[in-house]
Parts: C-alpha cells; sequence; structure tokens
C-alpha cells in the first residue's frame, strides 16, 4: 500500500493497442502501490482513443504523443513499458537507452525480432547503469508455472532431465495493421510466440541451450489471407526439440489451431527422482517421486493472493509489473528478474527453431548467436 511520504512512479506507455491497454489496466490496479500512468505514445488514432477511453473511466488524465521520441523528450515519465509492433522494438528501445533521461523500461517479448539487434541493445544497456531493462516473459509468473517452479528448486524432482511444453490454442489474434501475419515484422511464430517456452525451459534445466532441432509449417491458419497482395507465411504448428549444455533436453509441442483443448499449456519437468506438471488455465500442478509411484502423486490448485487483476494471462502480467516495480524501488533483488540476457537467449532459441525448419537440420546456438551463414 502506498504511504503519503511514497514517490508516485510515473509511467508512459509506449504502444497502446491490445497489450498497451493490457498494461494500463494492469497499471491501474496497482495504483494502490503508488504508480500512474501519466502519458502514452501511438501513431494510430483509434488505439489512443481506446487508450484514453480507459485512462478516463480510471480517472487518469493523460498525455498523448503520436510518437515515443516526443513521449521521450517531454520527461513526463519516469518508467516507460514498449508494446509497440515486434520489428519497432529496436529503434525505440536504442532511442531510449541513449536519451539523455534515464527510463526505466518493461519491454515485451520478444525483445527484438533478430539476434543481432537483441546483441546491440543489450551492450548499449551495459553502457547505463542508471536504468532497468526488465523483458516481458511473463509467463514464469503464472500461479501454476511459478509454483512448478518452485517445486523444481526445492530439488524434489532431483536433477532436471527432460522438459515437455505444449501449447494447443487458438491461431494468432488481429493486431493493428496486421503486422503479426508475416515473419518478417514478427520474428516468426518460434520468436514471437515461443520465446516464452524457451525461457521456462533455461529456467527449469538451469543451463544454457546448445542446439536446436525443429520440425514445422503453415498448415491451417490464414492461407485463405491476403495483405497487400501477399499470404501470410507465419508457421501454425511445430515440434521443437532444445539440447542445454548439462545434457538436459526441452521439447515443444505447439498447435495454434487446437482451440478445443481444456488447457492452453501443459508443461512436464522430469527430473531424476520425480516428475512435476502444470496446467494453464486449470491452475493445477501434479507432482511425485519415482519412489512413491502413481499412488503418491499429489495435486494443488495454485492460486497468488496478491493478484488484483488475471487479465489476459491469469495475473501474470500484473505480478511482472509488482516485481518491477519493486526492482525500480530497490527492494529485493537490485535487477530486473528477466533481464536483457533472458531476452536475447529466448529470442536465439527461436530463431535456431525458424533457421531449423527452413534447412531441415540442427542448427547451434554457436550459428545464431555469432551471425555464421546458417
Amino acid at each position: 500500500m502506498a504511504t503519503a511520504t511514497t514517490t508516485v512512479v510515473k509511467y508512459g506507455i509506449i504502444g497502446v493497442g491490445m497489450m498497451g491497454r493490457e498494461h494500463l489496466i494492469n497499471l491501474y490496479h496497482l495504483c494502490n502501490e503508488g504508480v500512474a500512468v501519466v502519458a502514452i505514445a501511438d501513431p494510430h488514432l483509434p488505439s489512443q482513443q481506446l487508450a484514453l477511453n480507459l485512462a478516463h473511466s480510471f480517472s487518469w488524465p493523460l498525455k498523448v504523443f503520436s510518437g515515443h521520441k516526443e513521449l521521450l523528450d517531454s520527461g513526463l515519465c519516469d518508467v516507460l513499458v514498449v508494446s509497440t509492433p515486434n520489428m519497432t522494438h529496436y529503434s525505440i528501445l536504442m532511442d531510449i537507452i541513449n536519451h539523455s533521461k534515464p527510463y526505466h523500461v518493461l519491454v515485451e517479448k520478444p525483445l527484438c525480432t533478430t539476434v543481432s539487434h537483441c546483441k546491440q541493445v543489450v551492450l548499449a544497456a551495459q553502457k547505463r547503469p542508471d536504468i532497468l531493462v526488465q523483458v516481458g516473459l511473463e509467463y514464469r509468473y503464472m500461479p501454476p508455472v511459478a509454483k512448478l517452479i518452485e517445486i523444481v528448486n526445492g530439488g524434489s524432482l532431483g536433477h532436471v532431465r527432460m522438459v515437455s511444453i505444449r501449447e494447443h490454442r487458438f491461431p494468432f489474434l488481429v493486431k493493428v495493421n496486421d503486422w503479426n501475419r508475416f515473419n518478417v515484422n514478427s520474428g516468426g511464430t518460434l520468436v514471437e510466440k515461443c520465446c516464452h517456452f524457451f525461457d521456462l525451459m533455461r529456467l527449469f534445466v538451469g543451463a544454457n541451450p546448445v542446439r536446436v532441432m525443429a520440425s514445422g509449417a503453415i498448415d491451417v491458419n490464414h492461407k485463405d489471407e491476403i495483405y497487400d497482395g501477399k499470404v501470410p507465411d507465419i508457421i501454425d504448428n511445430a515440434y521443437v526439440i532444445v539440447e542445454f549444455d548439462n545434457g538436459s533436453r526441452g521439447m515443444l509441442d505447439l498447435c495454434m489451431f487446437a482451440e478445443g483443448s481444456k488447457n492452453e499449456q501443459e508443461i512436464s519437468v522430469v527430473g531424476d527422482i520425480g516428475k512435476g506438471e502444470a496446467f494453464v488455465p486449470e491452475s493445477v500442478v501434479r507432482f511425485g517421486t519415482r519412489e512413491a509411484g502413481r499412488d503418491g502423486v499429489q495435486s494443488l490448485k495454485a492460486t497468488d493472493p496478491r493478484i488484483k487483476y488475471d487479465g489476459l494471462h491469469h495475473g501474470s502480467s500484473y505480478l511482472e509489473h509488482l516485481n518491477f516495480l519493486a526492482a525500480i524501488r530497490g527492494e529485493g533483488e537490485k535487477g530486473p528478474a528477466v533481464d536483457l540476457e533472458d531476452g536475447l537467449v529466448s529470442v536465439a532459441i527461436g530463431v535456431a527453431a525458424q533457421v531449423s525448419i527452413e534447412n531441415g537440420r540442427f542448427v547451434t546456438i554457436h550459428e545464431v548467436m555469432d551471425g555464421l551463414q546458417v
């Protein structure tokens, strides 16, 4: 709860499409923590208006800018949320990091659409120790996922050997100017959507990726859509295998034409002495040991009493903001929980998977990270 002596942290949101407005609502539910959204920037007038309507309903006056540079130069904010289309992240982040005024930043995933751009952002940010940059890989905060992470970190599964993540869901939503229908804009489905899951794999196994093998295609969705004479090229299903430097393996099973599923995400983590599972949105966690067998499997409903707004991601965006606010105010960890390195590696795995599909072979992370001919 904010006190009379708490300084209000002023936020600006760059990009107020669907996710930008989602951030606006989450921040409103954090107003008792001493936050306020004071400015937005977006060239798209309908998005501007929808954000203004929301802010009006919250009794939050907003300064509106058509471009992010004008917002930066205004000096109105302390913290910026970047929720623009993926292909714009790089230039906007570089403008923020290189600006004379220090702004803390929460950037939506993926960090950038290419490994090269991610690396340039990382290098630029290293020269600005006065700012914090957190990447919006908020799936790790979903209550069932967070509980499974806690179980893994507690050692009750032993040394993690295998992580399997199944996402069976609906197709990509319609976005402003249909930007998410093309790889050149999004980075590709395995970057745009699946960086979340590659981040979780790395978190569960406690290691870095070595090489990736993937098979995928565009088989069902968007094939009858045409934009400016072009048919979308984003894949709608894939299998991805990731090998890590400690010998562990991860596998992603992605299908984006599977609306008839009870759970959108099913996560399985198997160690040498036990197994844990998380189900979203059921918010159920199951775990057991080899020794106890099937009859010893425990099941629980995962909740987090701190969540005041579930939103689009089962409360994880709310917790993400709560966590970042604590980092900004210097409570607990010195740096953001999800840093630029996490953002970079999650993109690198996705890029390697996309290249693997194109080339029909294993692709090493070394190839992708070092910009070798792939």
